[in-house]
């Protein structure tokens, strides 16, 4: 199959669960308007869809090992699109609580398989380049979300931000059920049963080296959770930045993220994965401590908060693909399952790092700086001590 065609539907996939989360988030006033309901019960709504993210993904994992890749990406695609149409036609909160709960489960099978398809395809110095390529698409969404979901919401009302991703979701898992191949033999990993699913889990939670590469990886991306719980606090109400102005500072680091990796995918033809995810993270950690330092002194105002960040969150575009390839290389076997503990390890870091930055809030912007400056030490820490 064409690399740039299997990119393409396996980014498009993963780009479902930014799009569920972001897309929506200008709709948020209006939901708790439409249903007559509190802030915190609207909040629910995202809350129960990253616990719908967790759990989806230890569910798909096993079942792409033991069933095939594609089965899991059709289970995903109809509890997508059907929870996505359903949410358009819900008259309570407490309806569109569940309903995004079980739009998160859909939308977890892109996190899990793609990945597993990677590792099935690709040794690990390919799957790397191969990731950056995901990056690139995938990294598109969390840009244009936002903005899509504001003038949906302007010119059609919430629903139709909904509508959208039915659709999205739709052509998405019809592209992926025609064009891409089943990369996962059926039946190669033993059954479903609970025992051999822990033993499975435990194999994997084992291997050093593939902890040690997945929290090289997850840490520093929780200092990205960081960043993003931190910064429309740092930057609207700390530094006055206009709110709309804020959008092209995101959209800026977003950026960065995929530019760089972009430049990675270039770097692994000549320099070894492991080679460069070192640099990567050496490069973010002294960025996250010049951040440190800047918050600590106030030295540069607005500038000096900024730039630094630039080049924390950056390199994030660099590290997550190599370390992605590294964790997945020794688990062919059970690559889904592999890739549903990186997944689940990823985003519990990202929402213990983004509840750190709210506990620790002292109207400064210490809290989030302290928090990434800590992730991304951490995640050079952790490949120090476990990889050898």
């Amino acid at each position: 199959m064409n690399l740039t065609l299997l990119t393409i539907i396996l980014g498009s996939f993963t780009g479902l669960t930014p799009l569920a989360v972001d897309m929506y988030l200008p709709a948020m006033p209006a939901l708790g308007r439409a249903f007559g309901a509190s802030a915190s019960a609207v909040q629910l709504t995202l809350s129960t869809f990253f616990l719908g993210l967790g759990i989806g993904q230890l569910i798909y994992g096993p079942l792409s090992d033991r069933f095939g890749r594609k089965l899991p990406l059709y289970i995903g695609g109809v509890l997508f699109v059907g929870a996505s149409i359903g949410c358009t036609l819900v008259t309570s909160i407490e309806a569109m609580v569940a309903l995004r709960f079980v739009q998160a489960l859909g939308s977890a099978a892109g996190l899990v398989v793609p990945r597993a398809m990677v590792r099935d395809l690709f040794q690990p110095q390919h799957a790397a380049r191969v990731y950056s390529m995901l990056m690139l698409v995938m990294g598109v969404a969390p840009i244009l979300a936002p903005l899509v979901g504001g003038y949906l919401l302007i010119w059609f009302g919430w629903p139709a931000i909904f509508w959208v991703l039915a659709g999205a979701g739709a052509v998405i898992s019809v592209a992926a059920g025609w064009m891409l191949p089943e990369t996962r033999v059926p039946g190669g990993t033993g059954t479903l049963g609970f025992g051999h699913v822990l033993r499975s889990y435990a194999a994997v939670l084992r291997d050093r080296r593939f902890l040690g590469f997945t929290l090289s990886g997850g840490l520093p991306m929780a200092g990205m959770f960081a960043y993003i719980a931190g910064s429309p606090f740092v930057f609207i109400e700390l530094f006055g930045v206009p709110e709309e102005a804020y959008g092209w500072l995101f959209g800026s680091n977003a950026f960065g993220f995929i530019g760089a990796s972009q430049i990675n995918r270039r770097l692994l033809r000549t320099h070894p994965a492991e080679k460069i995810l070192r640099a990567g993270s050496l490069m973010t950690a002294a960025a996250s401590l010049v951040l440190l330092a800047t918050a600590l002194t106030g030295f540069g105002g607005l500038p000096g908060i900024a730039v630094p960040l630039f080049f924390a969150i950056a390199p994030l575009g660099i590290i997550m693909p190599n370390a992605t390839a590294a964790a997945m290389a020794g688990h062919g076997e059970r690559a889904g399952t592999a890739a549903a503990v990186l997944g689940v390890i990823q985003f519990a870091a990202g929402g213990i790092a983004s509840a750190a930055v709210s506990a620790l809030q002292n109207g400064t912007a210490l809290p989030m700086c302290t928090v990434i400056v800590a992730a991304m030490l951490g995640g050079i820490a952790a490949r120090t001590v476990l990889v050898r």
